[in-house]
């Protein structure tokens, strides 16, 4: 039997290209002959509708479209996700469909609610082993825990989060009866390292259940903050059969193998795979994830102020290498036609263009930066901004806005009767500089018809190191998922593995703000604390969940004296708690590790709290 899956990259109600990116799947199955073709979670509305779920004419809508996509199945199974809406309750549903006939639809089990997941909002579990039939456009059709059988062949599914479950999983009532198929299709969201706990969830399980499973997850930047990698894995008995390329710009990667079921191969240990290398996995999600972003908001390419530190840098770089990995994927003809970055008489042009000269080229259609300094900026940022923007072949402006800080200045001392010094009014100084910067770097991506790049990271993020207005302006921003330490080893990491030399500057520099005067040599980790040490504190603290107590217990004894350890603790909880509104306000990030402080994706925390005064209080007592 061949069996296949297709990771298709969808977009919730864009119903023109979901049904376009399904019927070239099923086609390009059917040229191959397989027998069952698997399609990602709610495929045909997307997995990322939200609370359009609960709206009856998007199930009716989505089952008219499955009537469509049942006459493109002729002599392949077809199994494709959608939301069967009954009585005012939804349910998560695969549909199979077997030579252009509707033999059932499985409803999901379990649903995920932790971490980024807000399933039950939307879908209800269906109950275990039961089945039951519903009338739909003047038809009977059967809904449930339903096995099926092609060629002689049992099989059933499990639907994402039903895999997830350990010993509450349907693939063990599956065993029992006999299943000889498992069946995955998934919405499955990335994050670093995770493949290689998926590739064990679904090869282990092979081998644990004695079946054949197929595994395909959903492709892309679905709906603007979740990325998919469109991983597709065929397993039989702990045998790795295939597995796909992951994070592909392609609109569908449809991977087939050929797997005999009734003469299956023998039980094996399920082999390790090599330790996962997350810089790769960082540069591969966001890249795609920028691509998808730009091309489904319609966007013309990207504006970023360039501060010539290492967040601005990494964006830069981010948007080099997307257009370097998508062109290599897809070719330079595809790649204008999804972007509209080229005119047609520009075309022939960059064709003649191979390797840096067509990035950099390319690169100066959708990239644009800008240095905004003051008298605070030093040179060496300067310079690392222009030889950074200059090597990648973005467009680089350089201005300066102290007229502006000096007039918004003037007006407000004018109005309070008194001059602002940096002895009384530090972070009012500062934070005007930021705010200027704003307006000016907006209207490049207003006149351009682009999305401004917002520079924050998680580690700046959860202590509000960042002026609200200012440096937090932006439509997207791409690396407010990772910590500053993972991002200064990767702008490394790229400079040699990559080959991106206009890095060498800023890997040469200490990460600040340059919004003091520069004698007083202000750094990020002089205004706060050292960014290890900060990052290993979010990590305890909202991912393990523990009390400010247990985070300065599980420190003590390391590279800081307990006393340094208790001011630093006191000071996390404390900027935490009086920065959630920040959080509230930042713009859409891309979920890119286990965890992240987006309050509308990840972590939850009110906006007025007790700020834990009475826990910081008790700290080392």
């Amino acid at each position: 039997m061949k069996l296949a899956g297709a990771a298709i990259n969808q977009t919730p109600l864009d119903w023109e290209n979901n049904l376009r990116n399904i019927k070239i799947a099923i086609e390009q199955a059917r040229e191959q002959q397989v027998d069952i073709l698997c399609l990602p979670e709610m495929s045909i509305p997307g997995y990322g509708c939200e609370d359009l779920f609960l709206h009856d004419w998007v199930s009716v809508e989505c089952f008219e479209r499955l009537l469509e996509i049942k006459e493109w199945c002729v002599d392949i199974v077809v199994c494709v996700g959608l939301p069967v809406r009954l009585n005012g309750i939804t349910y998560n549903t695969a549909c199979v469909i077997s030579n252009q006939k509707i033999l059932g639809f499985t409803a999901k089990q379990f649903l995920a609610n932790d971490g980024v997941h807000y399933e039950p909002r939307w879908f209800s579990s269906w109950v275990p082993n039961t089945v039951q039939e519903f009338e739909m456009l003047g038809q009977t059709y059967a809904i449930g825990d339903i096995i099926y059988e092609h060629l002689g062949v049992t099989f059933a599914f499990e639907i994402c989060e039903d895999a997830w479950r350990n010993k509450d999983r349907p693939a063990y009532r599956h065993k029992e009866k006999g299943v000889q198929l498992i069946i995955n299709p998934s919405a499955s969201h990335f994050a670093m390292s995770k493949t290689d706990v998926r590739y064990h969830l679904v090869v282990d399980a092979s081998r644990e259940f004695a079946c054949t499973y197929l595994y395909t997850n959903l492709l892309g930047n679905e709906a603007g903050k979740m990325i998919y990698d469109g991983e597709i894995i065929i397993a039989q008995n702990g045998n790795l059969i295939h597995r796909n390329v992951l994070l592909s710009f392609k609109d569908v990667d449809m991977e087939c193998a050929e797997v005999d079921i009734l003469n299956p191969l023998p039980l094996v240990d399920v082999p390790v795979l090599p330790p996962v290398d997350e810089n790769r996995e960082f540069v591969s999600a966001v890249t795609l994830a920028l691509f998808d972003y730009m091309r489904k908001s319609r966007s013309r390419g990207f504006v970023l102020s360039l501060s010539g530190g290492a967040d601005s840098s990494l964006c830069a770089v981010l948007v080099a290498e997307m257009v370097t990995r998508a062109v290599e994927e897809l070719g330079l003809e595809e790649f204008v036609r999804k972007t509209n970055c080229l005119t047609p008489e520009e075309l022939p042009v960059f064709s003649q263009f191979s390797g840096k000269q067509l990035r950099n080229a390319l690169v100066g259609k959708l990239l644009i930066t800008a240095y905004q300094g003051t008298v605070n900026s030093s040179d060496d940022t300067f310079r690392s901004a222009e030889e950074l923007a200059k090597s990648i072949g973005a467009v680089f402006y350089n201005w300066t806005i102290d007229e502006e800080v000096t007039g918004y200045r003037g007006k407000i001392e004018s109005a309070i009767g008194r001059n602002l010094t940096w002895e009384h009014d530090d972070v009012t100084l500062q934070n005007i500089q930021a705010r200027v910067r704003a307006p000016g770097i907006w209207m490049l991506a207003n006149l351009n018809n682009s999305l401004l790049l917002a520079t924050s990271n998680r580690s700046e993020a959860s202590v509000g190191y960042a002026t609200m207005d200012g440096d937090t302006a932006g439509s997207i921003s791409p690396i407010a998922g990772v910590d500053k330490a993972f991002i200064r080893q990767w702008l490394v990491w790229a400079q040699l593995e990559l080959g991106y030399e206009g890095l060498q500057y800023v890997n040469n520099l200490q990460p600040s703000a340059e919004l003091r005067p520069l004698e007083r040599a202000q750094t990020d980790e002089k205004d706060l604390m050292p960014y290890p040490l900060l990052n290993q504190m979010e990590r305890l603290a909202f991912y393990d969940r523990l009390s400010p107590q247990q985070v300065f217990e599980k420190l003590k004894g390391g590279d800081y004296a307990d006393n340094d350890l208790k001011l630093y603790v006191q000071r996390f909880f404390s900027l935490w708690s009086r920065n959630q509104w920040k959080r509230e306000r930042y713009a859409p990030a891309f979920h890119l590790d286990d965890y992240n402080v987006d309050p509308r994706s990840w972590l939850r925390f009110p906006i007025l709290s007790g700020g834990y005064r009475q826990e910081l209080g008790e700290i080392g007592g």
